[in-house]
């Protein structure tokens, strides 16, 4: 008798267990492997995001690709310049074939850290223009890269490093072309302003030549958070190069991809002084579409020489470039 009343009791136990066990695994995120370390889930959080909130400061960081492969030519908002050897500019754009990563993580005890990334891209700079009154491709193999500086600070201690860490503060991307030829060594930002709804000094001011030594804290950790340009507000953009040519440069705007597609706008030179190197400043003004999503991304600016856009030579193709974080929020 005693021995059934063990064997009816046998099934409730092993339900027990079968409850203790799916409960013990309802905590753990089924994306994180147990045997993720710290350092590989920062580096998944640089890569992969956080989560799925586009919100979230946190998952900023992975959309580099999708913002800057324009994935071919395509038209500026407005016309080009008219000079040769293309005399006219028809459409221009990245197609990125390759992307490669690269972490430097240095700790600051067990609380802090600090994430180096450099990301690497080639692929082709493809340029359609019409030579003498002939449209023309003009394809530059090119190869670029980005540098972006990001901090973790410990919130837990766990045994699961997504809980452990989140983004504590992240700096604007600082890139150039490095082939052919070194961006920084033609052309180069070293300042950007935002002005926002006519404002008469600039809301934001970063200063360069590297953008990567400015830090945004997270709101998260209660700091001001990435800067904040909403819907409909008017900006206008000071962007400061120095420049080894004398041929006026090719500053522009590219913002990410949306419903209408990739969207690049030009500068306008508003000032030059020096005879080489050349201080310009370029400028543009412009307003936030009334539609836009809402969530953190990253607002491009590139300064390329002359030659990169209106010279046939494939051999000819300098930029530099500054990615800077940016919140919409209503």
């Amino acid at each position: 008798m005693k021995r059934l009343n063990n064997i009816r009791f046998m099934p409730a136990f092993l339900l027990l267990i079968v409850l203790a066990v799916y409960i013990a695994g309802c905590d753990k995120n089924p994306n994180e492997p147990t045997e993720m370390t710290d350092n590989e889930y920062v580096q998944y959080v640089v890569s992969s995001g956080y989560d799925n909130d586009v919100t979230n400061e946190d998952n900023l960081m992975t959309q580099e690709y999708t913002d800057l492969n324009d994935g071919g030519p395509l038209s500026d908002n407005e016309g080009g310049l008219n000079l040769t050897p293309v005399d006219s500019l028809y459409k221009w754009g990245r197609r990125i074939t390759g992307v490669n990563r690269n972490f430097n993580i240095t700790n600051e005890g067990d609380t802090i850290k600090r994430v180096a990334v450099t990301t690497t891209f080639t692929g082709n700079f493809i340029i359609l223009g019409y030579v003498n009154g002939i449209l023309d491709t003009i394809i530059k193999p090119y190869t670029e890269v980005l540098t972006r500086n990001s901090v973790f600070k410990r919130i837990n201690t766990t045994p699961y490093p997504r809980k452990n860490w989140r983004l504590y503060q992240v700096s604007p991307v600082d890139g150039q072309t490095t082939q052919p030829q070194v961006g920084s060594s033609q052309v180069q930002i070293t300042k950007i302003e935002f002005y926002i709804n006519n404002a008469a000094t600039p809301q934001y001011t970063l200063n360069g030549p590297d953008f990567t030594s400015t830090y945004f804290t997270t709101k998260y950790f209660g700091g001001s958070g990435i800067p904040v340009i909403d819907r409909n507000d008017q900006v206008k953009v000071k962007i400061y190069t120095t420049s080894q040519l004398a041929p006026v440069d090719y500053v522009a705007f590219h913002w990410a991809k949306n419903t209408f597609g990739f969207h690049r706008v030009p500068f306008t030179l508003e000032s030059q002084s020096g005879s080489g190197p050349y201080e310009r400043v370029f400028s543009r003004t412009f307003n936030i579409y009334g539609s836009h999503r809402i969530g953190a991304f990253n607002a491009y600016f590139s300064a390329s020489t002359h030659e990169s856009l209106y010279d046939d030579n494939v051999s000819k193709f300098a930029s530099d470039l500054v990615g800077i974080p940016f919140k919409v929020t209503k």
